[in-house]
């Protein structure tokens, strides 16, 4: 297949959706499709069609901040030459350049796939709204009537987020498809450092933004009885780094903040001894499907915004959100069963096997094949 991909973030590390991106083009190209690539990304490739970032203004470098990412402007021109000849286009986002990509599909009669990677709550977390449920209804509203009500098909990663379009009636065929963990992210032998061979290790993976909740972790390691034992590895980068920092003067062992390359997670996810995800809004969790896939065994937020409880293979994986007090409950919990939380990384292990990457790269090429069939059928 000829596939055009147009995505506002893409390149980037720091970001989710971006690294999601990055790897359904790696892996589409692995199996033979051909991939234009339409962003701000100059990455030095012919199939990437650049587009200038959008001017915010004096909201510039905040965006930037908050999102880690800039948004695309829609530059017609570059994005008609990347959709020219191709089978099947692939829209990550609702915003204006994806906007300007269907319109251009719709009048080529050029088929094409759509996502749902923004959550509402993503967007009102920022201003501290994110629990207030007309301004998110009223976001989801927005992007139906703006950008959905002219797709067909849309990616869903979680059947969290599928339920979600269905609740707020969006005309749309959901295709529920993980975005998927790569192969090296599996269980392997992993020492801890010298200096941390006398702690109990605890990880949580995730850009350092206010639904991501490292500060309800920090919290509730103050609440254990394990405190003083207790090592907080928090992986990744973002604007509330500082913030953490000052937080984290409050427990006995200071929390490492730091971002990690690919190696390097692998390496610390399988020495540390607990996974927590605390957030409030997921879609679907990469970083903790990574860390599952490795067979740490996890302590996860029951959020009615996120989907990290399908990933709960009993109660004891999962904490009342926002309640610090019962996931230092939980956490100290798998800190005195050490048995039992053997028996449940084995079980870890085989149940994140269907979220391998390769299995869901086969579904979304179904979704593509389907797209591609059903506009044929209207045609004929």
């Amino acid at each position: 297949m000829k596939i055009t991909l147009v995505a506002d973030v893409f390149g980037q590390t720091n970001n989710g959706t971006s690294a999601t991106a990055s790897r359904l083009v790696e892996n589409m190209i692995k199996r033979g499709h051909e991939v234009k690539v339409v962003s701000t990304y100059k990455g030095d490739n012919e199939n990437y069609y650049v587009v200038p970032e959008r001017n915010f203004l004096i909201f510039n470098n905040y965006i930037k901040k908050i999102n880690g990412v800039a948004l695309g402007k829609p530059k017609k021109e570059t994005i008609e030459k990347a959709i020219e000849g191709a089978d099947v286009v692939h829209f990550l986002l609702p915003f204006k350049m994806s906007k300007c990509g269907i319109k251009i599909c719709l009048e080529k009669n050029i088929p094409f796939t759509t996502a749902f990677h923004c959550q509402p709550e993503n967007i009102t977390s920022h201003i501290s709204l994110q629990k207030v449920k007309w301004l998110n209804k009223l976001i989801y509203k927005g992007f139906k009537s703006r950008f959905y009500k002219n797709c067909l098909y849309v990616h869903c990663p979680s059947q969290f987020i599928a339920d979600k379009l269905v609740e707020n009636h969006f005309p749309t065929k959901n295709f529920v498809i993980s975005n998927g963990v790569r192969p090296e992210f599996k269980k392997q032998e992993s020492e801890k450092p010298q200096e941390l061979k006398d702690k109990i290790c605890i990880m949580l993976s995730g850009r350092y933004s206010n639904e991501k909740r490292q500060d309800l972790l920090i919290k509730a390691v103050g609440e254990s009885k394990y405190k003083d034992k207790i090592q907080l590895i928090l992986a990744g980068s973002g604007p509330l780094q500082k913030k953490l920092e000052k937080l984290g003067e409050t427990i006995p062992n200071k929390p490492i903040l730091c971002f990690l390359s690919k190696e390097e997670l692998i390496q610390t996810i399988n020495y540390c001894d607990l996974y927590v995800h605390a957030s409030d809004i997921e879609i679907e969790g990469i970083g903790c499907m990574e860390a599952l896939s490795c067979g740490i065994v996890p302590v996860l937020s029951n959020s009615k915004n996120a989907a990290l409880r399908q990933f709960a293979l009993d109660e004891r994986n999962l904490f009342e959100a926002g309640d610090y007090h019962d996931l230092a409950a939980k956490i100290d919990y798998w800190i005195e069963h050490p048995e039992e939380k053997a028996e449940m990384s084995k079980k870890y292990l085989e149940f994140m096997e269907e979220f391998r990457i390769e299995n869901c790269m086969d579904k979304m090429e179904e979704m593509f094949r389907y797209a591609i069939e059903q506009n044929r059928k209207k045609n004929d």
